[in-house]
């Protein structure tokens, strides 16, 4: 879906005076932490599919309905759940797209030990039917000197056209790889795991790991433009997640062009600094609604917000404020 007011770099983003906007409660599946959503538009609302967790950490996907984009009424009940073994420990992480009535959702599905790129489909997002893990044996940290040393992958997004008849999903945890389908439903990758086309940058801000954030947004200069999740090691044990930005060519889906060298969101707030997981701000969600853009993120692994961008009040551009940089 081409929006006509996206640019890159997209932004700035200011993250909403009332977040959090969903917390974990009561004392069921979401009583100990919630967080990290996908978000979609569906009719006049702004629905999320998030990660939420009780205090035995076994993962679901709840779903909240908003008409603001801001302020959300929730289901009550999870639409996925683990149940099968390669999710027994919980379904992670989801990002959605839709194509031709159809919802395709990319969650991570974590048996206890290893994380897989899993996929279902939906044409009403509650039922929703299984396709496996898309990419078994993959290792998305195979080029770097930690992380996983065993078959892993997590993050996918899904663009919603096909480029020149075959459809393109982008993915990965520590590096990012690209892979491609003619069906939705049987993915095969462009380069194997050695072969990433984006990897961290040692000693900057994004030197840890990168990860794939929200679904791509298309420009009207033939760009498809990401949100990336980016860490770097403040220790051995502590990492801190921000959000940039990349763009790749629509001709070139699997080249970046151009990346942010700095973050466009950072923890800073009580919420982003304390939780299960401290320093963490990590998108998974990002809708035009209502005129606007709305990126939603997790906080620390606990609770959930949005950062807003109003094309009409102020871009980066148009404050001759770009920044970022070329690349190939």
């Amino acid at each position: 879906m081409t929006m006509p007011t996206a640019r890159f770099p997209l932004g700035p983003f200011t993250p909403s005076p009332v977040n959090p906007i969903l917390q974990p409660h009561g004392d069921g599946w979401e009583s100990a932490n919630l967080y990290n959503p996908a978000a979609i538009i569906e009719g006049d609302e702004v629905v999320l599919l998030y990660r939420a967790h009780a205090a035995d950490k076994i993962s679901r996907i709840g779903m909240a309905r908003s008409r603001d984009g801001i302020h959300f009424e929730r289901l009550g009940t999870p639409v996925l759940e683990p149940e099968q073994p390669y999710e027994q420990a919980g379904c992670e992480d989801p990002r959605i797209t839709r194509i031709d009535g159809t919802y395709y959702l990319t969650y991570t599905g974590f048996d206890g030990t290893t994380a897989q790129l899993c996929l279902a489909t939906s044409t009403d997002l509650h039922t929703w039917t299984r396709h496996g893990p898309l990419f078994p044996g993959f290792n998305t940290w195979r080029t770097l000197p930690y992380g996983p040393d065993q078959p892993w992958s997590k993050a996918g997004v899904i663009h919603p056209e096909p480029i020149e008849g075959r459809y393109w999903m982008w993915y990965g945890e520590g590096a990012l790889y690209a892979a491609t389908s003619t069906d939705l439903l049987h993915w095969t990758p462009v380069t194997d795991d050695q072969h990433p086309l984006y990897v961290p940058t040692p000693g900057a801000w994004d030197g840890t790991l990168v990860e794939i954030g929200a679904p791509p947004v298309e420009t009207e200069d033939g760009l498809l433009v990401f949100l990336i999740n980016n860490a770097t090691a403040t220790s051995p044990s502590q990492v801190h997640y921000q959000c940039g930005q990349i763009a790749v060519a629509r001709r070139d889906p699997a080249t970046v062009l151009a990346k942010m060298t700095q973050p466009w969101l950072r923890p800073h707030t009580h919420e982003d600094t304390h939780g299960l997981v401290p320093n963490v701000t990590f998108v998974e969600g990002l809708v035009h609604f209502q005129g606007r853009w709305l990126a939603y993120y997790g906080q620390s692994d606990t609770t959930l917000a949005v950062a807003v961008h109003d094309p009409a009040e102020q871009n980066w551009r148009t404050a001759d404020r770009t920044p970022h940089e070329a690349g190939r």
